[in-house]
């Protein structure tokens, strides 16, 4: 199965008022980079164990960690989750930043340094999320 069918497969199978969210969003993400490199998680390790919630991802980033090693990883990537939907934002250096930045103007949402989670699209504002997710395509270059 490609990675727009894994993507297409997940969204459909979510929940009806989640659904619609899930493929507004997919769309606002690819209208805002719409060449980037498209990923599905399915959320299961090495051993075929769950330890997250399937996610989509989008762009390239490349995460470098304390002991030298680097490793290719998505820069946007959204999740259902049991309460609603998480957009990650992800190669902030900043924790800060998305609270301080985005926070009270989003509307019903948590921010943390790196997640932006909601429970559907019309408790936010949309502008908002937009501009965000286009700071994080930015700002992991």
């Amino acid at each position: 199965m490609s990675i727009q069918e894994q993507i297409k497969t997940y969204i459909t199978s979510q929940p009806e008022s989640k659904r619609a969210d899930m493929q507004a969003l997919h769309r606002i993400i690819l209208e805002i980079k719409p060449a980037c490199n498209l990923w599905f998680l399915d959320g299961k390790n090495s051993e075929n164990k769950t330890v997250s919630n399937p996610n989509i991802g989008y762009g390239l980033h490349t995460i470098k960690y304390a002991d030298g090693k680097t490793k290719e990883f998505y820069q946007i990537g959204i999740s259902a989750n049991t309460t609603g939907i998480s957009v990650y934002i992800l190669g902030i250096e900043d924790k800060k930043y998305l609270a301080e930045t985005y926070g009270k103007k989003l509307g019903k949402a948590s921010v943390s340094g790196y997640c932006i989670k909601f429970k559907t699209l019309k408790d936010i504002n949309i502008d908002i999320l937009e501009a965000a997710i286009r700071y994080g395509f930015e700002a992991s270059h």
